[in-house]
């Protein structure tokens, strides 16, 4: 009996493209093969690659070229955002063997069986119109939480993003098919499910279903314990959603919510459908249902155009907000965007130098949000992961927490009174029966 073949992946980027891997990867195993870790020699390399920013891209490029240095026997198989976007320039590679475009992401098992040889690469390739189906995935293989993938593309077509072009318009299955795919989750045994898509707000343009419906049915599903929104647009962050989530025992009070900017002007250049004061409405009303929720927010610095004022009245106006946490990113200019043509382009040094002073002003947030904390017990979902002497969980408000380590505590929820603050980004935790 010949041994059994090696395959491992690579995925870089969002939720969405680690619920996707994990589902291919079960793909593979279904099929005789063994996943082997990232870091093992493998005679098949998958890389889910992502497109966000320039910088993702040239990531991607190292991590083939280094896999296929590692591997020069493998099967190098590319698929994501980069291989939808630009399959030509990832073929160009060499040692890459199988270029996937996101409409065939779930036949990426099948196109390598079938693949006999490494005289040239293959490659599926296909325009953003053509991505019409929809690739049901979740995440499996950590003990406590899983990603579940509910929606994919998106319609909104900011004038920074590549992510309609890479991911298509935005689609859903029935409701009915993602409660079935969250009870395996469930049988699985993991006790959380973080929701996520490109647009997760949006789902029900399939179906004609609604969002609200879709958490609904899920809060009734036994063994999961827990559930997160990944990510929700402010505008589809309804009174209903908001309402609903502050009810519910399972739904936790943690919201990521992205801005871009702080001024209306920009928010303007960048085609978002929204005003700050419509997003600092929607801040508001989470917290005046959940007032300890945790509230993460995503901002774009240095778009074309924005000035030293406008950036100064974003550093304020998120002041004023004050989350637990932001997710600050440098723009940069994707091929084929409307923005790549705007005028006032914004000096690297000047971006990078905007970057630093709103990730001071996170880690300023994220310490205070912390700090308030300390003294009261919270629910924590401990994982599997230990360092050392030490295991970790997280509370509901998403607070890192650092406990002795207690293997029969693994997978469940305990109540922790949060006692200190630590320097590695956690709080110290005492489990309280």
């Amino acid at each position: 009996m010949s041994e059994q073949k090696k395959v491992s992946f690579h995925t870089l980027g969002c939720k969405l493209n680690f619920s996707e891997s994990s589902t291919i990867a079960r793909q593979f195993e279904s099929g005789g093969f063994v996943r082997v870790s990232d870091r093992e020699p493998a005679d098949i390399c998958v890389i889910n690659t992502c497109s966000v920013t320039e910088h993702a891209d040239k990531k991607c490029r190292n991590i083939i070229r280094k896999l296929v240095r590692e591997n020069p026997n493998a099967i190098i198989a590319v698929t994501g955002c980069y291989a939808q976007l630009k399959p030509r320039e990832i073929a160009a590679i060499d040692g890459v063997d199988l270029v996937v475009s996101n409409q065939d992401k779930g036949e990426l098992f099948r196109h390598v069986v079938q693949l006999s040889n490494h005289h040239g690469p293959v490659v599926y390739a296909c325009q953003a119109e053509e991505l019409t189906s929809f690739f049901a995935a979740f995440s499996s293989g950590d003990r406590t939480r899983a990603f579940l993938k509910v929606q994919d593309g998106c319609n909104y077509k900011c004038a920074y993003c590549t992510i309609p072009y890479a991911r298509g318009a935005s689609r859903n299955p029935p409701i009915a098919d993602i409660v079935a795919e969250a009870e395996q989750i469930a049988a699985g045994g993991q006790k959380e499910i973080v929701i996520t898509g490109v647009n997760t707000g949006d789902f029900g343009r399939t179906t004609g279903e609604r969002f609200i419906d879709l958490l609904r049915a899920l809060d009734q599903i036994e063994g999961i314990e827990r559930y997160r929104i990944s990510s929700i647009e402010p505008n589809l962050l309804t009174d209903e959603i908001i309402d609903f989530t502050a009810q519910s025992t399972k739904f936790q009070p943690h919201f990521h919510i992205p801005l871009q900017s702080g001024t209306d002007r920009i928010l303007g250049m960048m085609r978002r459908r929204y005003t700050t004061a419509t997003f600092a409405a929607r801040i508001e009303a989470v917290r005046r249902r959940m007032p300890d929720a945790f509230i993460g927010i995503d901002v774009i610095v240095g778009f074309p155009g924005e000035t030293e004022a406008d950036f100064e009245s974003t550093y304020a106006f998120l002041e004023r907000l004050n989350p637990a946490f932001l997710h600050v990113f440098p723009f940069s200019e994707r091929p084929g965007t409307p923005a790549v043509a705007f005028e006032g382009k914004v000096s690297p040094d000047i971006a990078a130098e905007r970057v630093q002073k709103l990730t001071d002003l996170s880690n300023k947030l994220h310490k205070r949000y912390r700090l308030q904390r300390i003294g009261t017990v919270a629910p924590v979902l401990v994982e599997s992961k230990r360092r050392g002497s030490t295991m970790y969980g997280y509370t509901d408000t998403y607070i890192k927490v650092e406990l002795p380590y207690d293997r029969e505590r693994i997978n469940t929820i305990c109540r922790v009174r949060l006692d200190e603050w630590l320097d590695n980004g956690a709080v110290r935790g005492v489990i309280v029966e």
